[in-house]
């Protein structure tokens, strides 16, 4: 019989910025496969895509050491899912405060957590961009028109990675493309327009593709990052590159409504994106359309996932799945 003060406790798995899209479904899946999950929160945010699980909560803000700390104690692995993301903000202040000076606090707490993961958040736009090739994870960033959004999150994973080297943090890098899926309550800027296709009201499609992925896909390639993981490793997270139009028509057909059959040319969708960033200086506000957000998606290349799949054993189901379960969530009654 084993003796009970003989069994150390279980460890938890720490999900900061858990009320986000891809915080949400991290916890759901760490709570689905039975672990003991604390989530860091705080107390403005909303929490409808966890509110029905049984997690730990504990509330503070990525800049406060004390409640960072507090946050870790007992905790193995952390997952961070903390991303500004608002690559339209005339002032890009808040971006570096919070994807890199913010991230710095967190880093600085658990380099001294005795971690066995970080698993950290990353995005497909701090990988390179090809006419002629696949991207992988060896290509070197090669491109500075994403901006301060890009900038900044290039900078934070720089930033981890140097954790990682001069630390001793056992962290990875995720580099996740787009998301679609069910849960996303705020919602993200393309699940807004998903939303619209599927009430039948958005009747354009754009004229460029990109790397598209599913949400719970996602998560469970975070949490399999924490297993087989190899420190100071990037991994692409990604299904495929799928056009804009062959989104929307998905999106269509499973709500049943007629597909999008108006292209709106790159050429147009500039002077539109180029009239958004004129009537954001003269009216001294942030205005979502912007230049650099265009060019950002007309750049994305098309990637090589095989890494993911040879090193976690990440093997994500097709993206229409998820495309359709994100129409299901948007046409239900909740909405």
């Amino acid at each position: 019989m084993t003796n009970a003060s003989n069994v150390s406790p279980r460890k938890k798995k720490l999900v900061i910025g858990a009320s986000g899209f891809l915080g949400s479904h991290v916890t759901r899946k760490l709570a689905h496969n039975g672990d003991d999950v604390r989530v860091m929160l705080r107390r403005t945010s909303s929490t409808k895509g966890i509110d029905d699980l049984d997690v730990e909560r504990c509330y503070g803000d990525i800049f406060d050491d004390a409640a960072l700390r507090a946050a870790m104690v007992g905790c193995d692995v952390i997952y961070y899912c903390v991303v500004d993301a608002r690559m339209w903000l005339r002032d890009p202040s808040p971006l570096f405060r919070t994807n890199v000076d913010g991230l710095r606090h967190v880093l600085d707490a658990a380099a001294e957590a005795g971690l066995a993961k970080f698993v950290f958040t990353s995005t497909t736009g701090t990988l390179a961009v090809s006419d002629t090739t696949v991207v992988t994870e060896d290509d070197p960033h090669n491109w500075n028109e994403g901006g301060a959004y890009i900038q900044s999150r290039v900078a934070a994973e720089n930033l981890v990675m140097d954790y990682v080297r001069k630390r001793g943090l056992p962290a990875v890098a995720l580099c996740i493309s787009t998301t679609y899926g069910p849960g996303d309550w705020q919602p993200t800027p393309h699940g807004s327009v998903i939303a619209r296709v599927a009430k039948g009201t958005f009747p354009f499609y754009f004229d460029f593709a990109s790397e598209v992925v599913g949400i719970e896909d996602a998560a469970h390639a975070m949490v399999l990052a924490a297993e087989q993981g190899r420190d100071g490793e990037r991994y692409i997270i990604s299904d495929h590159y799928m056009s804009t139009r062959e989104v929307h028509e998905i999106a269509a057909h499973a709500a049943g409504v007629s597909p999008p059959r108006i292209k709106l040319p790159l050429k147009l969708l500039y002077v539109a994106a180029h009239v958004n960033d004129l009537a954001a200086r003269l009216l001294r506000r942030d205005l979502p359309f912007a230049v650099v957000g265009l060019r950002m998606a007309e750049l994305m290349s098309p990637l090589d996932h095989g890494k993911a799949e040879r090193e976690l054993g990440w093997k994500p189901e097709p993206v229409q799945k998820s495309i359709c379960a994100a129409v299901k969530f948007f046409t239900s009654s909740r909405h």
